[in-house]
């Protein structure tokens, strides 16, 4: 990659937005809408990029409609069973084909000139056949909607532009082993409780976008309040004081993919005590399972997952992370009013519309295999914890629309991003994943691996 495959109209490079001698990045790339125009075709043209769970369609011809970028897509299930992704734009004169969130059709229909799509996006015709209609140009086959590359992970539906690209497994790398333990553990695997929470912020992707790559310094700041109340279940100045959940093992990988794993005693010793001290990784999984593992279904783990992986699910579990470019997804041991440990499992998607507007998407899931009584519990404890109106996201997302508007003022575009708090690599003895590993206190590790991995995708140019 050259140095001069990023330049913006006025002569800007991405070394001056970037800078990797003193880890800076300029707020103006927080408002930029050259950039941000980029950025939909370096980065959300090529990278993977969640857009749905399966079990969101899980019948033939089921579909739900999302972005790929700024790229409106139809996510369907075809009557073999197989996920498909096209490009929700009719190739007649440019209209969306289908403007519903979710339904079940064999065939799509543009409204506008009624040209017929399969769930595959293969072209079935337009009306008046005998006349026909498509015209004499161009061969009905090839007429069909622009399709997408697909990959599913854990259930979770994956697409990207870039037909030549790395595959999902690359584009995963060191992370799979860890994130394994959260989305590929049981027989029958996860579901999506419902359709995902939606609503719009007035900010910049990636104002939440770096954030969701373990940025946990704010937590004992933004998200104090929690702390002082004691919903973690210790007291608020003593849990404060000695930020248990920032003391842990952090990973992090050049693909800007990051997470951390902490014990579950460090966050809630004044609950647990000492009840873990001592215990095999069974005997402490049976104690304080995984959010949505019941009794009946721990065996599974065994079965899904290897020795390695078992053991950290119980020693240090990954109870935070994110996929670049715009995905987090949270797993918090967390008591309910009762004191059971429900704890919960969800993702967030920020999803681009603009230099200065993301849609903030947030699916909660649980064991399929789960009781109906879990299902319930787990939902109620996610929309509490990580809902729209929840008592954290509500924190988050109140600090990304002042960094992006402040980003836009002739002097505060000349700011920066400081990421100089680095741990440096320190790999536990014994620790059993790859990627960057950073044990000990959270700091900005991950995140500068994230505006690294930014770098590389800006730098890498077009999509092919």
């Amino acid at each position: 990659m050259k140095p001069d495959a990023f330049c913006l109209s006025d002569g800007t490079t991405l070394d001056a937005l970037i800078n990797t001698d003193t880890r800076e990045v300029s707020m103006r790339v927080l408002s930029d809408a050259e950039i941000y125009n980029l950025e939909m075709d370096r980065i959300f043209g090529k990278a993977w990029i969640v857009l749905a769970h399966a079990s969101e369609i899980p019948n033939p011809g089921d579909y739900v409609t999302r972005d790929l970028g700024q790229d409106p897509v139809i996510v369907t299930r075809d009557k073999d069973g197989r996920i498909h992704v096209s490009l929700n734009i009719c190739p007649h004169r440019g209209m969306r084909v289908c403007t519903a969130e979710a339904g079940n059709t064999g065939i799509h229909r543009c409204n506008y000139h009624g040209w017929a799509f399969r769930s595959d996006g293969s072209f079935v015709g337009a009306p008046v056949e005998r006349e026909k209609m498509h015209g004499d140009v161009f061969a009905k086959e090839s007429l069909g909607l622009v399709k997408a590359r697909v990959s599913l992970y854990g259930g979770l539906v994956f697409a990207t532009w870039s037909h030549d690209g790395p595959t999902l497994e690359e584009f995963l790398g060191d992370v799979k082993f860890y994130y394994d333990m959260l989305f590929c553990r049981t027989d029958s695997g996860l579901e999506a409780l419902g359709p995902p929470q939606r609503v719009l912020i007035n900010a910049n992707w990636k104002t939440a976008g770096e954030q969701s790559c373990v940025d946990g310094y704010h937590t004992i700041s933004l998200h104090r309040y929690l702390l002082d109340i004691g919903q973690y279940g210790g007291i608020g100045d003593e849990v404060y004081a000695n930020a248990p959940a920032m003391y842990g093992v952090d990973i992090g990988t050049r693909q800007g993919h990051g997470l951390r794993c902490i014990p579950p005693e460090n966050t809630f010793s004044a609950i647990m005590g000492g009840r873990l001290d001592g215990l095999t990784p069974d005997e402490r999984l049976k104690i304080l399972p995984p959010p949505g593992i019941t009794p009946n279904l721990l065996p599974q783990l065994r079965k899904h997952l290897s020795d390695e992986q078992v053991r950290l699910l119980a020693e240090a579990p990954p109870q935070a992370g994110g996929f670049f470019p715009n995905i987090l997804w949270v797993f918090i041991y967390a008591p309910n009013a009762e004191g059971e440990f429900v704890g919960a499992l969800g993702l967030h998607s920020f999803v681009p519309r603009g230099p200065d507007h993301f849609e903030f998407y947030t699916w909660f899931f649980v064991e399929k295999d789960a009781p109906e009584d879990t299902k319930q519990k787990m939902l109620a404890m996610s929309i509490f914890y990580m809902g729209s109106s929840s008592t954290i996201e509500q924190d988050d997302s109140d600090t990304w629309p002042h960094m992006s508007s402040n980003a836009k003022g002739p002097q505060g575009r000349k700011q920066t991003l400081k990421y100089g708090a680095l741990v440096g690599e320190n790999k536990p003895q014994g620790w059993p994943g790859g990627g960057f590993v950073y044990e000990g206190f959270s700091k900005d590790d991950n995140q500068w691996q994230w505006w690294l991995a930014y770098r590389d995708y800006m730098l890498a140019g077009k999509t092919s």
